[in-house]
């Protein structure tokens, strides 16, 4: 395993569900359907590097981090961390992992057992790793309360005494307790007013430089990935079509559904522009060639026969497009 390998790389990924086990009909058996979650996904993340999966609701964004995660077996393809397939890592080394890759989950009062006070919450990942004698635990404790902006005394009080802010703030502090060097947050801002999530954005930001964390975060709000991440990598019915430095991509889209994205984010003092056209193909029975030629208004007849591959079309950006968006 050499310190140079990347964070993250995945090398053809895919996650196929089975839907059912098929049946008879009066033309013979019917195959069974299947659902491509994920479907050839190439992705590298580097040490230090932030990085932003966009895309609309079943896109395949929480797949693709549980697959990171190695919470979800990948059906083909592999998923490296530092080198190391995670689905076959040994036990030494599967420890190292879940010490240095903390998840920040997006229903973060869920995660945390309200029966727990905020003391053994934080404190669980600090035990379960021996980061400290356990005279010491309160005072580490207490500092990573610090560092996320909440008082000492939030260590005596459980989940349900806490406001939606301050239960992510313990969230990520638990996340923070294992002393990771991946942080993988899934919707971490979501659901909170404006003012709390401006606090938690400029508190990851701020960790993220800090510690040299490397970040993956899934949202679907363009503007919070443009502040937060550095790079960008836009989903679509579980592949990836189109990734590079995130101001570049937001700046001038080379593909038209991240320009769709751009175009249905709302701005101040301007109508929102209209909804894509036609229906999100179904997943179980994807359209042969691009499959969002149904929606582009771009789409030429050789989109509806060939899928495009994820390519280089100039430095550090990637765009899987017959016909892309340059100038």
């Amino acid at each position: 395993m050499s310190e140079a390998a990347p964070i993250f790389r995945l090398l053809d990924v895919e996650k196929v569900y089975q839907i059912d086990r098929g049946g008879w009909s009066r033309l013979g058996r019917n195959p069974p359907r299947r659902l491509a979650a994920l479907d050839g996904i190439r992705l590298t993340v580097q040490a230090g590097d932030s990085v932003a999966l966009v895309g609309e609701s079943g896109s395949g964004k929480s797949t693709l981090l549980r697959v990171l995660l190695g919470l979800t077996e990948s059906s083909d393809g592999r998923a490296l961390y530092r080198g190391d397939d995670i689905e076959t890592l040994t036990d030494e080394k599967r420890r190292s992992f879940q010490r240095d890759v903390a998840m920040i989950y997006q229903d973060a009062r869920a995660s945390l057992n309200p029966r727990l006070k905020t003391l053994d919450l934080i404190g669980e990942p600090i035990r379960q790793h021996a980061l400290c004698p356990e005279s010491e635990l309160r005072d580490r404790v207490a500092a990573l309360l610090a560092r996320v902006g909440m008082p000492a005394d939030t260590a005596d009080r459980y989940p349900g005494q806490l406001s939606g802010g301050q239960v992510r703030r313990v969230a990520i502090a638990r996340a923070l307790a294992s002393e990771p060097k991946v942080i993988v947050a899934d919707e971490a801002v979501s659901g909170l007013d404006v003012s709390t999530q401006a606090q938690l954005l400029n508190l990851l930001r701020g960790l993220q430089h800090e510690m040299g964390l490397t970040l993956m975060f899934i949202t679907h709000d363009l503007a919070v990935a443009s502040y937060l991440c550095r790079r960008i990598a836009v989903m679509y019915l579980g592949r990836i079509v189109e990734t590079g430095p995130t101001k570049e991509v937001l700046r001038n889209p080379l593909h038209p559904y991240t320009r769709a994205l751009l175009a249905a984010s709302p701005r101040f003092f301007e109508p929102i522009a209209e909804t894509l056209p036609g229906e999100i193909p179904s997943p179980i029975d994807l359209p042969p060639g691009c499959r969002f030629a149904g929606r582009c208004p771009r789409a030429a007849q050789d989109c509806r026969t060939h899928e495009p591959p994820l390519a280089t079309t100039r430095a550090n950006r990637e765009v899987a497009c017959l016909h892309p968006l340059i100038d």
